[in-house]
């Protein structure tokens, strides 16, 4: 049985990002006392990060500012709370080593997630680039268990609003739209303001206490060839396909420079093996669906959420061959 939402007081680091932002918001929402942890502002500061600490403030998220290095400041600060939710982007993985020695110092955090938040890493065979990012993450999970800090590890599988911007709007080449592999494999995607939900929501659950939490509402399980058909009928437009085979993206990512190999490597993971909808119910007890496990929380579909990026025109971005 989940303890009552709300009990919790929740501290995010990452949380101007793209994923923590939408934790903020949803331990906000979900009536938590919600604290994030950033990096005092400078003039070098990015304003859309000054513009996202702001409307944290405006909606009753507390802002600690400090960095990783002051560890006496940060076990002070997870002294003040229960929960420790990280959604640092890749480059900063290794970061959350500070955190949990920290946390480990501090003695009391109830539950931490580290910034897991993709494929389930520990389950997906993928190409060398892509390898070698998990192997960083996985050593992180490692660290959490010997350390023997409670914890959820939550795998997101692919983002929608931000992988369907690359597939469905490439803006370089507005009239295309890329096929990788043969367009039948499906994929499984998470809307950010439900996966925000079902972190806040897994962080104060009794049920997922050392568990793994994979985000796959089964009506958001698509290959590519009927999301494109959904999004030519919803635009009314018809695109030209432009396919990449199997055999090219393994070239490719043996080829090009990093981050783009990693992002090709992912991309085959996905779409050519399908690794994003493994059945991991059958494989192992250990893990959770999100969806399954919070039925009362009305998840957005694929259907709903191309209805949003049309009203509401994403930002440009590059597909991983862009």
């Amino acid at each position: 049985m989940a303890e009552e939402s709300g009990a919790s007081k929740e501290l995010g680091f990452g949380g101007t990002g793209h994923i923590g932002s939408y934790v903020a918001k949803a331990s906000v929402s979900l009536g938590h006392p919600t604290y994030v942890y950033s990096r005092d502002l400078t003039p070098e500061t990015p304003p859309p990060k000054k513009e996202i600490l702001q409307h944290f403030e405006s909606i009753g998220v507390s802002i600690v500012y400090g960095t990783l290095g002051e560890q006496e400041k940060l076990v002070r600060v997870l002294r003040q709370v229960d929960v420790v939710i990280c959604t640092f982007a890749f480059p900063q993985v290794a970061e959350q080593f500070k955190i949990i020695d920290a946390i480990k110092i501090a003695g009391n955090i109830k539950r931490f997630i580290p910034a897991d938040f993709g494929l389930e890493e520990d389950r997906v065979k993928p190409l060398k680039p892509f390898q070698e990012f998990l192997d960083k993450k996985s050593e992180v999970r490692r660290a959490v268990k010997e350390a023997g800090i409670p914890y959820t590890f939550v795998s997101a599988n692919f983002l929608g609003a931000y992988f369907m911007n690359g597939l469905l709007c490439p803006h370089d080449k507005p009239d295309e739209l890329v096929v990788f592999g043969s367009g039948d494999v499906k994929v499984a995607y998470v809307y950010e303001e439900d996966l925000g939900a079902y972190t806040v929501k897994a962080a104060d659950d009794a049920r997922t206490l050392n568990r793994i939490v994979n985000c796959r509402p089964r009506a958001n399980i698509i290959t590519a060839h009927e999301l494109f058909a959904l999004w030519e009928k919803k635009t009314g437009r018809t695109f030209k396909k432009v396919y990449v085979t199997a055999e090219d993206l393994v070239k490719q990512a043996e080829t090009l420079p990093n981050p783009k190999n990693i992002g090709l490597s992912i991309v085959h993971t996905a779409f050519v093996k399908g690794e994003s909808v493994i059945n991991f119910e059958a494989e192992e007890k250990e893990i959770l669906e999100a969806s399954q496990l919070y039925p009362d929380h009305k998840y957005t579909t694929i259907d709903e959420l191309l209805d949003i990026m049309l009203t509401n025109p994403p930002k440009p971005w590059h597909t991983p061959l862009g």
